[in-house]
Formats: structure tokens, C-alpha cells, sequence
């Protein structure tokens, strides 16, 4: 009977958990359609952006901006995007991965040196390189709880003022991807400098002809800081969805492991339960065959 009492503590504590696992699933996805709706709003002005500094900034020199600056990469920033809380798979591990991998490839002469900063947006990314003794610069883990440009830009502002002062020569950007619930890809990018077009893209701006006012170079100036704001905003709202994705993808399985094993748990109670009444009508048998006898 101790077998039969342990077997139903167990299914009582699974049953609890398949409940939690589903109503954390049910939260996520409600999550997961506003965070949604921003991304897929802000993407094609990005992205328009993006190409439309690219075309212009094409014919520009060096020093036409101070964020178009190639310098020897002394020193190195990199912002890595992940979330304030767990429960969503590989989500924060692969980022962190994706960083590290980043700075062991690129900037290990570097990061020997002292000379590789952490922007950590994100309470697990934050922890983990506190941990680990990287220089982690400021605390941005309440961004999460009111995401929005302004306060997106506050934190790219502190990083561009760096990259003028000559703080950092190099910002490097690392954040995951949404493409829909189930898939999430990660991206590491240049930040800073504002990296010029590759090849096809400088043919193709060769071929686009704006009509400029007041003129191009001040066109330019204010473009790109507000274009490395929005790039980063970007990738946040990215991060965000795709987070929300991770976690609906992951309480998902975990119900599902709960469904299975529950099954194998009644099994087991239903077994124990048989072997127990065979066990006392075998005690009946016994004692009415003694007592005949």
C-alpha cells in the first residue's frame, strides 16, 4: 500500500505541474502576439532605413561621421540581448553561446588584454558574465518592463557616446532573430562602426538617384545615429518575440511530457492497485483454507 500511496503523490505532483505548464503556455502566446505585432510593424522601416543610409552613405568618406570611423579594434564592446527569465529552452544558453563563440574567434588577443566590455540587455546574460568576472557595464534589466524607444535609446546613446570618445573601437551586436513561434535564429552584426554595403548592395545604390534637401551630408548625419537607435530597438523587439516563442515552444513539450508521464504513472498505480487486492484475496483465501482446515 506505501507503493500505492508514493505512485498517487506522484501523479497529483505531475497533474499540478502539466496545469502550470499549460497556463504558462496560454500567457506566453498572449505575450507572444503583441510582442509580435511590434516587430513585424517596426521590421520594413528598419530595414528601409537601413538600405536607405546604405545608398547615400555610399559616396560619403570615413570621416563624413564619426560612427563611420574604421579603427584597429583595441577595444571591444559587445551587446548581448537575452532575457530577464528562464523556462524557454536553449533560449538564453544559445545567445550566450553565440557571444562567447563571437569573442573567442574574433577578439581573443582582446579579451587576454581586459580590453572586451559586456552590455548585458537582459537579467540571464547579466548574471552570467558577472559570474564570470567580464567587465559588465551598467544594468539594463528593467528595459524589459517598459519596452519602448525612448528607453531603448538611452542605453544606444551611453554605447555611441563611448564609441566617439574612443571608449570602445568596435561594437558588436548579438541577439536572436524572430521569424514565428517555433523558430528563432541567432545573429551576431557589427554595430559600430555603422558598416558600409557589401558589394551587390554598393552596385545597387549606384543605381538609386535621391533628390536631396537641404543636401546629402546632413541628411546623413542625422540619419545614422537614428539608425544605429533603431537597429538596436530592433533587435530587442526581436529578442522579445522571440523569447515569448521559446518559452510557448517549450511549456508546450513540457505539457506534453507531463500527458506521457502521467499515462506511464496510472499505469503503474493501476498495477500496484491489482497486485495489492490479489495480494489481500490471496491473505482471505489463505486464512479461510487455515481456519477450515
Amino acid at each position: 500500500m506505501a507503493n500505492l500511496k508514493e505512485v498517487r503523490n506522484r501523479i497529483k505532483s505531475v497533474t499540478s505541474t502539466q496545469q502550470i505548464t499549460k497556463a504558462m503556455k496560454m500567457v506566453s502566446a498572449a505575450k507572444l502576439k503583441r510582442a509580435t505585432n511590434a516587430i513585424v510593424q517596426l521590421r520594413p522601416y528598419a530595414n528601409k532605413l537601413k538600405d536607405l543610409l546604405a545608398n547615400l552613405s555610399e559616396s560619403l568618406e570615413d570621416g563624413a561621421s564619426p560612427y563611420l570611423q574604421e579603427r584597429e579594434p583595441v577595444r571591444v564592446l559587445v551587446v548581448v540581448v537575452s532575457s530577464n527569465r528562464g523556462l524557454a529552452g536553449a533560449f538564453n544558453a544559445n545567445v550566450i553561446k553565440t557571444a562567447n563563440n563571437l569573442i573567442a574567434e574574433k577578439y581573443s588577443k582582446q579579451l587576454a588584454a581586459g580590453n572586451v566590455s559586456i552590455v548585458a540587455i537582459g537579467k540571464k546574460s547579466q548574471e552570467f558574465y558577472e559570474r564570470r568576472k567580464y567587465n559588465v557595464i551598467g544594468n539594463n534589466n528593467d528595459l524589459y518592463l517598459d519596452l519602448n524607444f525612448e528607453n531603448a535609446s538611452k542605453i544606444t546613446e551611453s554605447i555611441m557616446e563611448g564609441f566617439v570618445n574612443g571608449k570602445y573601437d568596435r561594437v558588436e551586436l548579438v541577439y536572436n532573430h524572430f521569424r514565428n513561434a517555433a523558430v528563432q535564429f541567432l545573429i551576431a552584426e557589427q554595430l559600430l562602426p555603422v558598416p558600409k554595403p557589401e558589394k551587390k548592395e554598393a552596385v545597387k545604390a549606384a543605381n538609386v538617384d535621391y533628390i536631396l534637401e537641404p543636401n546629402q551630408r546632413e541628411i546623413v548625419e542625422q540619419l545614422i545615429p537614428k539608425n544605429i537607435k533603431i537597429q538596436l530597438y530592433r533587435a530587442v523587439l526581436d529578442s522579445n518575440a522571440s523569447e515569448h516563442g521559446a518559452r510557448m515552444t517549450a511549456m508546450d513539450k513540457a505539457t506534453e511530457n507531463a500527458g506521457e508521464l502521467l499515462k506511464a504513472l496510472k499505469l503503474s498505480y493501476n498495477q500496484a492497485r491489482q497486485a495489492a487486492i490479489t495480494t489481500e484475496l490471496t491473505e482471505i483465501v489463505s486464512g479461510a483454507a487455515a481456519l477450515a482446515g
